[in-house]
């Protein structure tokens, strides 16, 4: 009986120490694991407009971007930008409000030629094409010419005021002024007008009709005119010279 009872004693013992040595398993939590998308746009926070000044700053340069922008230019240093116009208030700059001036007219001509340059493109190649054709002149100017039917009567000079009717054609065959259209012949100064044709008509006699091929150069140049005429444009144009009401 005693036996038993210290046996069941060192049972009791053994399992009481074997409670509290031994450690539970412990499971491990994963972290999820996040990916950075390379390249992946950051949302940027939208600038803070504080006082009137800022307002005031902030929509001038909207203004000046906005305008800049659309005469082509798409890449200025918004530092130098922020530097000129601070030393400008300060009345202290680099340059003077001159050269400033050519400056900014210089890139924007060099802008502009870029814009038009397929234009120009165009016109050079369809001229030295044409060129080629039987019965077509060119002056030394680059003036090209065709005489559709010679007169018989006086050539006009560059003081001239002559009385013709006229056509004017685009290189894809557009017309965009005519005379005869309006049913009026057009009276004008030769002095007045576009190069190729104060060159052109000083060519014609009385009674002739011609065919000029104007590269822009001697047209409307890289500025154009209107909506109609883009900048650099090579010009058709047929003329037929009616009359020379003075020649002085």
């Amino acid at each position: 009986m005693k036996k038993t009872a210290l046996l069941i004693s060192m049972l009791f013992i053994s399992f009481a120490i074997f409670s509290q040595t031994k450690k539970p398993v412990a499971t491990a939590v994963k972290k999820p694991v996040t990916t950075a998308v390379k390249g992946a746009p950051t949302t940027k926070p939208p600038y803070i407009l504080k006082t009137a000044t800022d307002s005031l700053s902030y929509a001038i340069g909207v203004l000046d971007g906005n305008f800049f922008k659309t005469q082509g230019l798409d890449k200025v240093s918004s530092a130098a930008l922020g530097q000129g116009f601070g030393d400008v208030m300060k009345g202290k700059t680099i340059f003077t409000p001159e050269q400033a001036d050519q400056i900014v007219r210089a890139e924007l001509q060099k802008n502009s030629k870029k814009k038009i340059q397929p234009v120009i493109d165009e016109g050079t190649k369809f001229l030295a094409e044409n060129a080629k054709k039987s019965g077509v002149k060119q002056t030394p100017s680059g003036l090209q010419y065709e005489v559709i039917v010679e007169g018989k009567g006086a050539r006009p000079v560059d003081t001239s005021v002559v009385k013709v009717h006229y056509s004017g054609f685009l290189l894809n065959g557009k017309k965009f002024d005519s005379s005869v259209d309006r049913g009026e012949p057009a009276t004008f100064p030769l002095g007045n007008v576009i190069r190729g044709w104060t060159e052109g008509v000083q060519l014609m006699p009385v009674g002739s009709k011609f065919k000029f091929f104007i590269p822009y150069q001697l047209g409307y140049g890289e500025q154009g005119s209107g909506e109609t005429i883009p900048g650099g444009s090579a010009l058709i144009f047929e003329v037929e010279l009616l009359e020379i009401v003075t020649n002085k």
